[in-house]
Order: C-alpha cells, then sequence, then structure tokens
C-alpha cells in the first residue's frame, strides 16, 4: 500500500511540475515576434495599472471603417522606468502606434513603441535590454526624471 501511495505521488508531482510552464503569464506565444504593425489613430482609453497597462485605440481601416484596437506593454513599475506615466496619454490623443499583433488576426497587440504628433516617442524596451533590465531611461536614478503621475 505504501508503494502505492508513493508512486500516485510521485506521478502527481511530475504531471504538476509539468504544468507550471503552462501557465507562464507573460510568453510571446500569442503574438507574431517577427510582423510589425504601425498604425494612426486616437486614444479612447489608457489604462494604467497592473499586470498590464492597456492603450485603447480607434483607427480608420482601408475601408473607412473604425476598428478599436487594445495594445498591452509591461507593469507600471516597469513602464515608468521608460518615461511612461499615468498621464502620459489621454483619450482624443493622435497617437502612431508600432506593435506587434497577436497571430489570430485580432486588433490586439504588445507596444514597441508610441510617437506622439509633437515627436515625443514612448518605448517599452531599452535598446538590448528588457524592460525590466532597462533603469531609468534617462540613464540616471534622480527621482525628478521620473513623470509625474
Amino acid at each position: 500500500m505504501r508503494k502505492r501511495a508513493f508512486g500516485v505521488f510521485a506521478v502527481a508531482a511530475g504531471l504538476l511540475s509539468l504544468s507550471f510552464p503552462l501557465l507562464a503569464h507573460h510568453g510571446t506565444a500569442v503574438f507574431d515576434t517577427d510582423k510589425t504593425l504601425t498604425m494612426k489613430g486616437n486614444v479612447t482609453e489608457w489604462d494604467w495599472s497592473n499586470p498590464h497597462c492597456l492603450l485603447q485605440f480607434d483607427i480608420k481601416n482601408e475601408g473607412g471603417q473604425v476598428v478599436h484596437w487594445i495594445a498591452e506593454t509591461q507593469n507600471p513599475a516597469e513602464m515608468v522606468s521608460l518615461g511612461w506615466g499615468k498621464a502620459s496619454f489621454k483619450p482624443g490623443d493622435e497617437v502612431t502606434v508600432s506593435l506587434m499583433p497577436v497571430k489570430n488576426g485580432h486588433p490586439y497587440g504588445r507596444i514597441k513603441q508610441v510617437v506622439l504628433p509633437d515627436g515625443k516617442t514612448f518605448i517599452t524596451v531599452k535598446e538590448g535590454l528588457s524592460a525590466g533590465e532597462s533603469g531609468n531611461s534617462s540613464g540616471n536614478s534622480k527621482s525628478e526624471n521620473y513623470p509625474k503621475q
């Protein structure tokens, strides 16, 4: 009986250890990482919250129809270090968004950069580093370089 209980426990533990990678939240499997779409539109909502900030915006497609897009970034703590803030966008702002779209064709993606009409550019990753590794976007850690929220 003891051998059987141990065997069941071992199999259960093995199956659980194999399933943890399936629960990974921050993968890029749903995104077409080889493709970048760049589009101009108007912000409808800027959601500054965990686990991801979401920029929602409307564009007009080739047929003149309005398409509502949702694009994600990392969490606010990582985005602050790249110069983003709670007040970076407001409804009605014109934006040019470059993103990795999802593979299934739905209007959803992961932001690579956002450019405002005045040329101000928001990036999501410093070249060669992930957002978590990048630190302050200006190269130093003075608090006055962070955007007011």
